[in-house]
């Protein structure tokens, strides 16, 4: 059974590199974060199947906070990009 959990945790790392050319190659800023959600999302995985197969706790706490830091990279980004589509660069008015 650890033979089989371990090999899926390598299988999720590998799909996970394979979205890491997505990262480095997205056409706009909304792809490149969603495909690091992505990333972070099979990292949580491989590492909640890599501390079932140990037995240790402290990977899945690991894995846990990792997820949270995640939501709020999603949350700060959306923000961010709520900010820089309300101002008008061709508003040349002196607030």
């Amino acid at each position: 059974m650890n033979a089989f959990l371990l090999g899926s945790a390598i299988f999720i790392l590998a799909t996970v590199a394979v979205g890491l050319a997505r990262v480095l190659l997205g056409p706009a800023d909304a792809d490149r974060m969603m495909a690091a959600q992505l990333l972070g999302t099979g990292g949580v995985a491989a590492l909640l199947v890599v501390g079932v197969v140990v037995g240790e706790d402290a990977v899945v706490n690991v894995a846990l906070t990792i997820a949270l830091l995640a939501a709020f990279a999603s949350v700060t980004f959306y923000k961010a990009a709520a900010v820089t589509s309300a101002v008008d660069p061709d508003d040349t008015r002196q607030p």
